[in-house]
C-alpha cells in the first residue's frame, strides 16, 4: 500500500544489577538507544521506543507494548550484556521479526585511556559499555532453539556502513509490510495455455499476506461508459505531457485510451487496489474488447504512481513489481526477447504497461494495428530502462516453501531499440548472455520477471529472510 507506515519497536537490553554498581552506565546506554531511534526515524519509520529493558518482567511488558503499538519489526540493541530470559518473553509476545543490533560505541576500546582509569570498577563500567557482542550469542542460542529467526547487524553505533545495512533492513521490513497490506486486483483470466504463470492464490496470501480481489471486465467497461468528455480531454492532455505521443497516433485512439485510463483509476479507487494483473481476450462482447484493447496507457500511468500492473494475468510478476516499487527501484514488466550473441547481451522487454519513472528517455506512444497473440489494436508504449545498474526479480514457485525469490544483478546498456511499440532494453550480465540465461532458467521461474534500477540483492535477501522464503541469486 502506497501509504503504508512502518512501525518499529526499539529497545536496548541490559542487566539491572549493573546500574547501582557502575555510575552513569545506565544513562549512557539509554543515550545510545535514543540515537538509534533518531536514525530509524530518519529512515522513515515510526519508532516506539521501549527504553532500556533490563529484567524478565520488563521484557514481558515490552512485548505487550509492541503488540499494542502494532509494530512491524522489533529492533533489539544489545547495549551490554543482558539475560536471554529478558529477551525471550519480549520476542514471544511481540510476534514480529526481530533484528538484533550488536553495535559498539566506537570501532575499538582506547586501551591506553582505559588502563589509565582510576580503578577497576570504572574500568569494568567502561568495558560493559563495549560489551554488546557478549549478549548476542546467548540471544541467538535461545531464539533459534525457540524456532524464532534471528537477524543481526554488527558494527559501530555511528558508522555509515553499519547504518547502510540497518537501513536495508528497514527498507526490507517496509516492503514486507506493503506486501501484507497489498490489495492485488485480478482482472479477467489467464492467457490460455501459459501453464508457467498459473499461481496458487491461497499460497500468495499465505506467503506474502496480500489480499486477492477478483474483478470483472464488465465492471471496468461499465465505468468506462460513464466517463465524461471533459475527463477524456483532460486525460489526453496528461498523456501529451507525460508521454512522447507520436504524430501517427490518431485522436480517436487517444480518446479511447483516455476513457479507459479514467475508468481504471475509478476501478482502483473503488476496490482500494495497490497492484493489478489483467488479461482478457475480450472476444464476443464488443464493449469488453474495446476496453481491454485500450488499457496500456492507463496501466502505465498506474504503474508509474506506485500501483504496478502486470499483463497476461501474471500474479507472481505483479508481486515482483510491487516489491521493486516498494524498494524505490521501479519494477517494470519484462521477459527475454532474444540474445545479441555478438555483443554478449540479453534483450528483454514486453508489450503492455511500462514503468515510466525508470525510462531512459520520455516514453513513446505508438499505434499498433495488431496486438501480437491478442485481440484488437490500439496504442502502446515504447521505452528502454535507464542505462546503469539494474536488478531482475522473479517470484517463482518453490516446492518446500511455496515461493522463492530469484534475483540477478546486471546493467542496462545502450543498444538499438526495436521500434515495435513495446518496452525493450539491452542488458549485460557478469556470467555472459549464454550462461546467464541458462542459470536463470535452471531455477524454473515463469517467463516474466520485474526489472528495477540499482543493485538490490542486499535488500532483497533481507526481505526474503523476513518473509522466511528462499532467495537464489544467479549473478
Amino acid at each position: 500500500m502506497a501509504g503504508s507506515v512502518l512501525r518499529i519497536g526499539l529497545c536496548g537490553i541490559g542487566l539491572d544489577a549493573y546500574w547501582p554498581q557502575f555510575e552513569g552506565l545506565q544513562a549512557r546506554l539509554e543515550g545510545y538507544v535514543r540515537r538509534v531511534g533518531e536514525r530509524l526515524e530518519k529512515a522513515g519509520a515510526v519508532v516506539e521506543n521501549l527504553g532500556l529493558v533490563d529484567t524478565p518482567q520488563r521484557g514481558r511488558e515490552a512485548g505487550h507494548l509492541c503488540r499494542r503499538a502494532d509494530v512491524d519489526l522489533l529492533v533489539i540493541y544489545g547495549t551490554t550484556y543482558a539475560l536471554s530470559s529478558t529477551v525471550l518473553p519480549m520476542v514471544q509476545r511481540a510476534k514480529v521479526p526481530v533484528l538484533v543490533l550488536n553495535l559498539q560505541p566506537s570501532a575499538a576500546i582506547d586501551y591506553d585511556a582505559f588502563n589509565r582509569l582510576p580503578n577497576r570498577t570504572a574500568m569494568t563500567g567502561e568495558w560493559l559499555a563495549y560489551c554488546s557482542a557478549c549478549t548476542v550469542p546467548e540471544i541467538a542460542n535461545v531464539l533459534l532453539r525457540a524456532g524464532i529467526p534471528l537477524h543481526q547487524v554488527t558494527g559501530v553505533l555511528d558508522d555509515e556502513a553499519t547504518w547502510k545495512e540497518i537501513e536495508e533492513w528497514v527498507d526490507a521490513a517496509r516492503a514486507k509490510k506493503a506486501l501484507a497490506d497489498n490489495r492485488l486486483g485480478l482482472l479477467g483470466h489467464y492467457y490460455n495455455g501459459m501453464l508457467d504463470i498459473v499461481t496458487d492464490l491461497t499460497q500468495v496470501s499465505i506467503a506474502f499476506g496480500s489480499h486477492i480481489e477478483q474483478l470483472e471486465v464488465d465492471e471496468l467497461s461499465a465505468l468506462r461508459a460513464v466517463v465524461s468528455d471533459p475527463e477524456i480531454a483532460q486525460r489526453i492532455g496528461e498523456f501529451r505531457t507525460v508521454f512522447d505521443v507520436q504524430p501517427d497516433c490518431a485522436q480517436d485512439e487517444l480518446a479511447r485510451a483516455a476513457r479507459t485510463s479514467v475508468a481504471l483509476d475509478c476501478l482502483v479507487e473503488r476496490h482500494e487496489l495497490d497492484s493489478l494483473a489483467y488479461y482478457s481476450m475480450g472476444s464476443g462482447v464488443p464493449e469488453n474488447e474495446d476496453t481491454m484493447s485500450s488499457v496500456i496507457l492507463g496501466t502505465s500511468l498506474l504503474t508509474a504512481r506506485g500501483i504496478p500492473v502486470a499483463g497476461e494475468y501474471e500474479v507472481k510478476n505483479a508481486l515482483a513489481m510491487k516489491i521493486m516499487d516498494c524498494l524505490g527501484a521501479g519494477g517494470s514488466f519484462t521477459e527475454f526477447y532474444g540474445l545479441d550473441l555478438k555483443a554478449d547481451r540479453v534483450l528483454m522487454g514486453h508489450d503492455g504497461p511500462g514503468h515510466l519513472a525508470i525510462a531512459q528517455s520520455k516514453t513513446k506512444v505508438r499505434p499498433l494495428q495488431v496486438y501480437h497473440g491478442k485481440v484488437g489494436r490500439g496504442l502502446s508504449v515504447e521505452m528502454s530502462v535507464k542505462h546503469g545498474p539494474v536488478t531482475l526479480l522473479a517470484v517463482a514457485e518453490d516446492a518446500a516453501h511455496g515461493f522463492k525469490l530469484l534475483v540477478a544483478e546486471g546493467d542496462s546498456v545502450p543498444g538499438e531499440v526495436l521500434q515495435i511499440g513495446n518496452t525493450n532494453s539491452h542488458y549485460r550480465f557478469s556470467l555472459g548472455a549464454r550462461r546467464f540465461v541458462e542459470a536463470w532458467n535452471a531455477q524454473g521461474p515463469a517467463h516474466h520477471c520485474a526489472v528495477g534500477v540499482g543493485h538490490l540483492s542486499g535488500k532483497l535477501r533481507k526481505l526474503a529472510q523476513l518473509l522466511e522464503l528462499p532467495l537464489v541469486q544467479v549473478c
